[in-house]
């Protein structure tokens, strides 16, 4: 349970939020030897630190009073080791309180997290909390209280393999476990944005305009907003692959750029039709190296940028309210987003959003995720989000299918392959994302939340005997039931 605030003297305005005057003008309550200054701030010489040999729960906090009654985000730069029963920074005024976890930064980085709250009564209380077990540390500076609210707009999912999973017998139930919707048990945990892959002649007939017709009518019927992600190809595009669909084999650069035009608008315009106009399009999937190899590889910037044009102008036609999006790898890799958008811009490559993926086995630690993405944010104006990220809740399968992820020196410090390990890492990647400058953070796309093993919907849809190697990161465990993370989409 946390420690109530205890008041301190009142102040109309934070003081010593670089803690460069050791505690000053901060109170303690708990275990106060826990709670000390010490070298190695972020920014200056000093840092806040809580840490003791034995469990401690102790709170550094400030009382304001005298305040303009209105929004305010607190900021602060943390450091944690992990490992607490409860570690956060929290904004608090009258009963209303907002609180961010700190993640675990086993690297020793840095990372900037906001929450916010509505003052009311003219006064909040700024508060910095620990409930640790012996030896368990975290560090906090250059904290700040400016105007303004924090929220994150997109908490969306890829549901493209439910339709199949569906068809072949698959089973979703509530948390009680009685069966229902899968996208009805997503919309009632908060989920708002759902995201479909659509391919061109998919050997299987899934994923293809038809299907995702179909499954962007229940999208809409429960009040979600729809991301459609075309990845020019009859199967997975990604880094390691950009193969030309069979139907556009052989034709020249004049006639890709055609054939990606025709079929973006043929796609969005069918779903315009039925009443679910796309609310964003990505213009290609993980597009690192780029797209339509090798007429639209990296190697020929112009070719890329036309392919690009050609799709982004197409979905302009059909609504010019649909943001287009385009969509790399790596999200912690600046120098490969510097130089892919910079790129896209200086030919003129219309996009309004930047997608990014984020798997943190794979693409390194939060903290390069933010440098990046404030980076990006600077640099280009634009709105950002991470259009892929997951995790395991377990390491075992559910299959005979090797899982992606099935041993323990695959994952991430920090995070354990459990659902509560799973949940919080999909709350820190949102609240890195909630933390970008600006309020161009606009929010996550968990992948796939909805394959979970079911005999026929495996990875390689020209070989039906295939298994799934995705499905201890899906949001519903092996009996169907959701696990803890899909209670991150109640993020703010």
């Amino acid at each position: 349970m946390a420690l109530p605030a205890r008041s301190a003297s009142a102040a109309s305005t934070l003081t010593n939020g670089g803690f460069e005057s050791g505690t000053t003008g901060w109170s303690t309550y708990g275990s106060t030897g826990a709670s000390f200054t010490e070298a190695g701030g972020r920014s200056g010489s000093l840092r806040l630190a809580h840490w003791s040999a034995s469990a401690y729960k102790v709170e550094t906090y400030q009382y304001l009073t005298g305040l303009a009654n209105g929004t305010y985000t607190l900021t602060a730069w943390v450091r944690s080791s992990g490992g607490q029963n409860s570690a956060y920074l929290a904004l608090k005024s009258g009963s209303a309180e907002q609180r961010t976890d700190l993640p675990p930064t086993p690297n020793g980085s840095w990372i900037r997290l906001v929450t916010s709250v509505t003052v009311t009564g003219n006064a909040c209380t700024i508060r910095l909390y620990s409930d640790a077990n012996a030896g368990n540390w975290a560090n906090f500076d250059d904290i700040a209280l400016t105007p303004g609210s924090t929220s994150l707009p997109v908490k969306g999912a890829d549901i493209s393999s439910l339709k199949k999973s569906e068809d072949f017998g698959g089973v979703y139930r509530t948390g009680s476990g009685a069966t229902a919707d899968a996208l009805a048990v997503l919309k009632s945990a908060g989920m708002n944005y759902a995201r479909l892959r659509v391919w061109v002649d998919p050997a299987d007939g899934y994923c293809d305009k038809a299907r995702v017709l179909a499954v962007a009518k229940r999208v809409k019927a429960r009040g979600m907003k729809l991301l459609v992600d075309f990845h020019y190809s009859d199967t997975w595009t990604d880094p390691g692959a950009q193969t030309i669909p069979s139907a556009w084999s052989g034709h020249s650069y004049a006639q890709l750029k055609t054939d990606v035009h025709d079929h973006t608008y043929d796609v969005l315009s069918a779903l315009k039709a039925q009443g679910t106009t796309a609310d964003m399009v990505q213009i290609g999937n993980e597009l690192n190296g780029g797209m339509l190899w090798p007429t639209g590889s990296t190697s020929n910037w112009a070719q890329l940028a036309g392919l690009l044009t050609a799709g982004a102008t197409a979905a302009k036609a059909v609504s010019s309210s649909t943001l287009v999006a385009l969509h790399l790898a790596n999200g912690g890799d600046n120098a490969l987003y510097r130089t892919w958008f910079d790129n896209a811009v200086s030919r003129n490559v219309p996009f309004d959003v930047i997608g990014l993926s984020f798997y943190g086995y794979w693409h390194g630690a939060l903290s390069d995720l933010q440098a990046n993405m404030d980076d990006l944010a600077a640099r280009y104006a634009k709105p950002l989000y991470v259009a892929e990220t997951a995790y395991p809740f377990r390491l075992d399968s559910d299959d005979d299918w090797e899982n992606v992820i099935d041993k323990a020196e695959e994952l991430v410090g920090g995070y354990p392959a459990t659902e509560a390990g799973q949940a919080a890492w999909f709350r820190d990647v949102q609240s890195v994302v909630e933390a970008v400058p600006s309020g161009r953070g606009l929010g996550v796309f968990w992948w796939d939340a909805t394959w979970t093993a079911v005999e026929g919907n495996g990875w390689d849809p020209t070989v039906p005997s295939t298994g799934n190697a995705w499905e201890n990161q899906a949001l519903f465990d092996y009996d169907g039931v959701p696990t803890e993370a899909m209670s991150a989409f109640a993020h703010r």
